[in-house]
Parts: structure tokens; C-alpha cells; sequence
């Protein structure tokens, strides 16, 4: 009924025969002629059809093939498409079935190569000639081979099945005794038999044909191969010569000294003179450059291959005179104060303080939070009483401090000679402060009025930080640090909040200050938008976006930071930061990219252009940059850090027991300490206790402001004193606004 086509056809081969279609119920199997081709597989109602009529076409690339029973087979395509098909026989269906196999295989290779060489762009077209024409014919050659190996991969498995069903029908064979089981049996055996032997003899087409490709082309890329290793040797000895000579010239520039009658070839000479314009020409020759296209919106960058990228030893600076932002600037500055006879030497060292490294794991207490919820859709979170199951051992004054722990980014940018590259340090410093957001779902306890909290690192860091609470309604904190460093930090910080049912957020208010003493330069910024997943079901998961605008009110210059929401349908990393740090004219100098939870990187640009219209119509602008670097990383979180609320190593220490703090520190807080030890029972016995004592302080101040206002005279009599005094006995209120973690971030 077929006709006796091989099961494994290759390239543009086609299959044919005659098979059995289902229609419906009223007309059954009807016969029909098929033909597979090029991946695709057609029917029609004749062999006369062909030239002008198709019934159908299903594409196998996409398409599951699945055996019914001896005779019987479906191809489907996901629902769009089914075939219910049969053959004449068993024998006559495997064909079929390799011959699909084999189709589908090849389609599937096929379609994954179309898409690769479709997202692959050529930053050089490929010149005509001997080169283009070599490439051509390599990667014809190679894709040749890909194909017989895919075919070789495909009769592999069918021969392991046909095989292990032949062993098996040898095994019952031996097991039957002589009756009239055994024609049957025996018509099995020999039915899988020509099923192995018909694969085997595909399998070895294959390999015959993959050998001898392989053999003709072996000598050929051989060859190849040794003529790319001679122009490379050739290319290596060039470059080492041209480092030479321009470390000659650069020496001669900077010392201001005649050149030697050596290098007084014009060429060079031309060379060196314009190497005068801040050794721009230098640079260009030596440093490779790739594009980041930046939308309106957003930007990506590439990595360039590092092999563009090699600099020879002498080359210092190249435009590094021009704006001071060489890569090694700070390691000079360093080099620099540590050679300086008169910076201050330590005159004895002192132990530094072994802080701890763990703290009581968290207690596995279950606790719904829908139904606390549930009836507070819509309300300020001020009016939402919260139990301390949701809470971190931790108050919002101290996650304010955590801030700090990459303070060594505002250490570098101290040392910066160029405010454009103190800039980048600054923006990661404000991307760093996120970092330990990621897992950390539970809130914070929020502060009483006049509660404070100090973080003296100055031995070990270098700073010293403290952070009060200036307002109970609304809440207020303000936080100020300063650094042995040169560079001074504060912020004033209040919440706006709003629980959606599905998520929850926080929108921080306030601004952030960094100046650094040495410049002068004064940096601001304001926080993006927290919002906190999954209230309802699931699982808690936390997502940073906005945009960030950091600011120098010195120089004017700006760094401008996306914050991407996170989407399902986004093809872009989750959590991803890009940012473009430009002066006071609009020129752009760097970019940043990255992501908030792991590491941000920074590139110098070269060179800007116009390109392309964006999705949304707007011009999109084109950076050549040099290699990106990375100016921070996120910290590997402590052993153990889930089972103790994903605390980072500086958390773990802010709620230690010292000795010397205010009465008033967060240390003290009797509800935030029972946590803290696991006694989560009595902390929250606590918390309520403490609750119905701050509203009755809070209705008494009301009282007494209504008085003085009613009696201007008595105003002074009647001023209410701090309840600092009262840290040590008090807590969260169900009247401050309840703060997850990533609202102080």
C-alpha cells in the first residue's frame, strides 16, 4: 500500500505512502495519500491531488508523535491540529513512525538555528572575498555535520528501543510452550527483527556519511587552523611593538622632553602630537568599544569580549587627564595616602569587638495573616494592629541604619578626584541599601516618640550613626552619620502606605543627604516605592520600582536610576537597575546597570549617537562605552540566615546588648528583646499591654494641646514632655503605621 521508501530520509528527502485517516464517527478510516517533506507532513485524497489540492499540512517541528497500538498512531500539534491514523501494519506503521521521528528531529534543529542566527546581529558585516566565502563554507560545513549527527542521535534511540522490544519478544519466545501461540509469537519476532535490521541499516548510512564528511574536511581545517595561528603570532608581535613604542611616547609627553632622533619618524611624530589633546587618539587606538542602546525609559548594556580590552602597563591614563576618572584613581589615591608621611599613623592598636554571629532561630508559629486583614482593605495601615508574628526583631530605626553596611562605597568616593565618578559611587550606594530587602518579609517594629538608636562603628568602620524618632503621628525618624572619612550622611524619613488586598504599599517620604567634606559636593536623593506581594495567598515576595533621581547641588550633575517592576512577560533580568550619570549640560559620562539584590556595574562613555525609534516612537541614543566594571556586590548572607529572618551580618549585631546606651535605645525595647529570644507568647502579651498605654498617652496629649490652644497663656504649663524616657517600657503602637521591611529601604 506504500511505497517502500527508506524510514530515514535526509535534506530535502520526502516520504509517501498511502495510510488510513479518521474523518468521524459516520465515516470511519478513509484512505489517504501522505507525503513527508521538509518537516512538514501533508495528505491528500490522491496521488493526482498533489499538484493542486492539500487537504492539510501539520508542521512536526511543533508536534507530538504517540503510538495507540500495532497499527495505530496520533500526531498532534497541541489541539489546533490532530491525525488519527493507521496502517496496514506493524511494520509499515514503525516506517512511518521513524520516518516521522527522523523529520521531527531535523525540524526541531532546523527552527532552533533559524532563531539563533535571527537574534544574532554582526557588529562587521562580513567582507566579500576569500574570508566570507571560507566563513560561508564553514558554516555550511558545520551545519551539514549537526544534521548527520541529529539523525545519528535519533537512530540511536530507536535502535535501543527496537532492541530492548526484540529482546523482550525472544524472552517470551523461550518461555511458550509449542501450541498455537507460538505462529504468533514467532510472526512478532520477526516483525521486530526487520524493525531492528532496517534501523540499523540507518544508523549505519548515517555514520558512513558523517565519516566520510569529517574526512574530507579534517586536512582542509587543518590548514585553516594553522594559517589563524600564523596571523595571530604575526598580530601579537605587532601589538608588542606598537606598546613599546607608545610607552616611549608617553613618557616623553608627560616628562615635557624632546623626542630621541629615534623616534623621529614622521608618522610617529604625528602620533605623539596628537596624543597632546588629553591622549585621546591613544585611547582610541587601544580600547575597543561596544553599543548600549538606551531608550527613554530604559537602556541595555552588552559586555564586550575582554580580549578588546587589553592594555599595556604603561598605559596609565588615557583620558584620565581630562576628567580624572581613570579606573585606578582610587587605588592611586590610596597608594598615595598610605605613602604620605603626614597622614595620621595609629599610635597602638586596640582589639576590635568580636560581635556575634547568630541569634535564637525563629520560631515556626503559624499564624493566617488574611484573617487579620481581611477587614482593613482600603484603611491607613496607622489604624491596622499588627501581632509580633509578622514582625522582625528589629525596630524601623535600626533597619534605617542597615543603610550602612556598604558604607565603604562612600569611602571610595571620598577619595574621588572627579565628581562625575563620585557620582557612581553615590548610585550604588543608593542601589546597595535595597540589597537585603529581597527575602526579608517581616516588619519592622515601629518606634516610639523620642526613641533613639546609636550605631558607633568608628573602631571597626570608621562611623558613627544615630537615628531618633522626631514624630509619632505622623511617624517621623531622622537619621544622621559621619565618617572619619570625609563624607557625612542624613535623611528624614516618613511612610505612606495603603494595603490593597493582593499587595501591599509603601511609599517613603523624605529626602537623603550625602556631602563630602574634602569637594564640597552635595548629593540628595529621594527612595522608590516598596511593594509587597501575595497577602492573600502564596508566597511573600517583595519588588523595588521608580526612579531615583541623585542630584549634586554643587556641580549640577544628575544620575537618573529605573527601577524596573518586575513582570512575568518581562525578557529582562527580575530586580534589574539601570541608571545615566550625565553633567550639568546633559552629556552623558557613565552608565550603570545591574540589579538591587546582587551587584550593580558601571561603564565609561565614549562617544554618543543618535539611532533607532524605541517601541514607543521616541529616538533612542546610542553609547560606545569601554568594558564594564563592577563597583559593588552584594554581601554572601550568613549560615544559617533563614532559620533567623534572613539577616545579613551587620543585622545580626544592631539589637546586641551594649553597655553605655541611652536609656531610650532600641536595645531596651522589652517586646522587640522577648522576640528576639523566642518568647513571642509574652511578646506579644507585651505589645498589647503597651498599645492600650500609648493610646491613652496619645489622648491625654490631645487634651492638653486643646487646653493651650484654648488658653494661650497656659501653654507653657501644659507642654507634655518626651516619652523617651519610657523606651525601656514601651513599643510598637497599633497607631504607628505598620513597616515592612523594604519601607525603610
Amino acid at each position: 500500500m506504500s511505497e517502500p521508501k527508506p524510514p530515514t530520509p535526509t535534506g530535502g528527502d520526502t516520504y509517501k505512502g498511502w495510510l488510513f485517516k479518521w474523518t468521524n464517527y459516520i465515516k470511519g478510516y478513509q484512505r489517504r495519500w501522505f507525503v513527508l517533506s521538509n518537516g512538514l507532513l501533508s495528505y491528500y485524497r490522491t496521488q493526482a491531488e498533489m499538484g493542486h489540492t492539500c487537504r492539510g499540512t501539520i508542521n512536526l517541528a511543533t508536534a507530538n508523535i504517540a503510538v495507540e497500538d500495532s497499527c495505530n498512531f496520533v500526531i498532534s500539534n497541541g489541539g489546533a491540529q490532530t491525525y488519527h491514523l493507521k496502517a496496514n501494519s506493524e511494520v509499515e506503521r514503525q516506517r512511518w513512525i521513524t520516518a516521522l521521528e527522523l523529520a521531527k528531529a531535523k525540524a526541531v534543529h532546523m527552527q532552533a538555528e533559524s532563531d539563533d542566527s535571527g537574534d544574532e546581529c554582526p557588529a562587521v558585516p562580513p567582507t566579500p572575498g576569500q574570508g566570507g566565502g571560507r566563513n560561508s563554507e564553514v558554516q555550511s560545513t558545520l551545519r551539514t555535520l549537526n544534521s548527520k549527527v541529529e539523525d545519528l542521535n535519533t537512530c540511536n534511540d530507536l535502535i535501543v528501543k527496537h532492541g530492548s522490544a526484540l529482546q523482550r519478544s525472544l524472552s517470551e519466545l523461550e518461555g511458550i510452550r509449542a501450541g498455537g501461540d507460538m505462529g504468533e509469537k514467532i510472526r512478532q519476532v520477526t516483525e521486530r527483527a526487520t524493525l531492528f535490521r532496517i534501523t540499523s541499516n540507518a544508523m549505519i548510512n548515517a555514520c558512513r556519511d558523517f565519516l566520510s564528511l569529517a574526512q574530507s574536511h579534517s586536512k582542509r581545517w587543518q590548514k585553516a587552523l594553522q594559517v589563524e595561528r600564523d596571523q595571530r603570532i604575526r598580530l601579537e608581535e605587532t601589538l608588542e611593538q606598537l606598546a613599546k613604542q607608545h610607552n616611549h611616547l608617553e613618557r616623553a609627553f608627560r616628562g615635557a622632553t624632546v623626542l630621541p632622533p629615534s623616534f623621529s619618524n614622521p608618522s610617529l611624530g604625528n602620533k605623539g602630537g596628537a596624543s597632546g589633546k588629553g591622549d585621546a587618539s591613544d585611547e582610541d587606538d587601544e580600547n575597543e568599544f561596544f553599543d548600549a542602546m538606551e531608550d527613554p525609559a530604559e537602556f541595555i548594556t552588552v559586555p564586550a569580549d575582554p580580549k578588546y580590552h587589553r592594555r599595556s602597563g604603561s598605559n596609565v591614563s588615557g583620558l584620565s587627564n581630562e576628567t580624572g576618572m581613570d579606573d585606578q584613581s582610587v587605588n592611586f589615591d590610596e597608594l598615595s595616602l598610605a605613602s604620605n608621611p603626614e597622614s595620621p599613623q595609629p599610635l597602638e592598636l586596640e582589639p576590635v569587638r568580636q560581635r556575634r554571629t547568630r541569634i535564637p532561630d525563629k520560631p515556626n508559629y503559624y499564624l493566617n495573616l488574611w484573617s487579620i486583614m481581611k477587614n482593613c482593605i482600603g484603611k491607613e495601615l496607622s489604624k491596622i494592629p499588627m501581632p509580633v508574628n509578622f514582625n522582625e526583631p528589629l525596630s524601623m530605626l535600626q533597619r534605617l541604619s542597615e543603610d550602612l553596611e556598604y558604607y565603604e562605597l562612600l569611602d571610595k568616593g571620598a577619595k574621588c578626584q572627579s565628581s562625575l565618578e563620585q557620582m557612581c559611587y553615590v548610585a550604588a550606594f543608593t542601589v546597595s541599601s535595597y540589597s537585603t530587602t529581597v527575602h526579608r518579609t517581616g516588619k519592622p517594629f515601629n518606634p516610639l516618640l523620642g526613641e533613639t538608636f546609636e550605631l558607633d562603628r568608628l573602631k571597626d568602620c570608621g562611623y558613627r550613626s544615630l537615628c531618633e524618632q522626631v514624630s509619632h503621628h505622623p511617624p517621623a525618624a531622622a537619621h544622621h552619620a559621619m565618617s572619619e572619612k570625609g563624607w557625612s550622611l542624613r535623611q528624614e524619613i516618613t511612610l505612606a502606605s495603603k494595603f490593597r488586598g493582593k499587595y501591599l504599599s509603601i511609599m517613603p517620604l523624605g529626602s537623603i543627604q550625602c556631602i563630602f567634606e574634602k569637594s564640597n559636593n552635595h548629593y540628595s536623593w529621594k527612595k522608590v516605592t516598596t511593594t509587597v506581594h501575595n497577602i492573600i495567598v502564596g508566597k511573600l515576595w517583595i519588588d523595588q520600582s521608580g526612579e531615583i533621581d541623585v542630584v549634586n547641588h554643587k556641580t549640577g550633575d544628575r544620575c537618573h536610576l529605573k527601577f524596573a517592576p518586575y513582570s512575568y512577560f518581562s525578557r529582562d533580568v527580575p530586580r534589574k537597575v539601570t541608571g545615566v550619570v550625565t553633567d550639568k549640560d546633559g552629556k552623558a559620562h557613565y552608565v550603570l546597570s545591574g540589579t538591587w539584590d546582587e551587584k550593580m556595574e558601571f561603564s565609561r562613555i565614549m562617544q554618543s549617537s543618535k539611532g533607532e525609534n524605541g517601541t514607543e516612537g521616541k529616538q533612542r541614543t546610542v553609547y560606545q562605552t569601554l568594558k564594564a566594571k563592577e563597583i559593588w556586590k552584594k554581601n554572601p548572607l550568613p549560615d544559617g540566615a533563614e532559620n533567623m529572618y534572613y539577616f545579613s551580618t551587620l543585622a545580626l549585631t544592631l539589637n546586641e546588648p551594649e553597655d553605655g546606651v541611652a536609656p531610650t535605645d532600641s536595645r531596651r525595647r522589652p517586646d522587640q528583646r522577648l522576640m528576639e529570644d523566642g518568647r513571642w507568647d509574652e511578646a506579644n502579651a507585651e505589645k498589647q499591654r503597651l498599645e492600650e498605654k500609648q493610646r491613652t498617652n496619645r489622648r491625654e496629649r490631645e487634651r492638653e494641646a486643646v487646653k493651650a490652644a484654648s488658653s494661650p497663656e497656659e501653654a507653657d504649663a501644659g507642654e507634655t514632655g518626651t516619652e523617651a524616657s519610657e523606651v525601656s517600657d514601651e513599643t510598637d503602637t497599633e497607631d504607628s503605621p505598620p513597616h515592612t521591611p523594604v519601607a525603610c529601604k
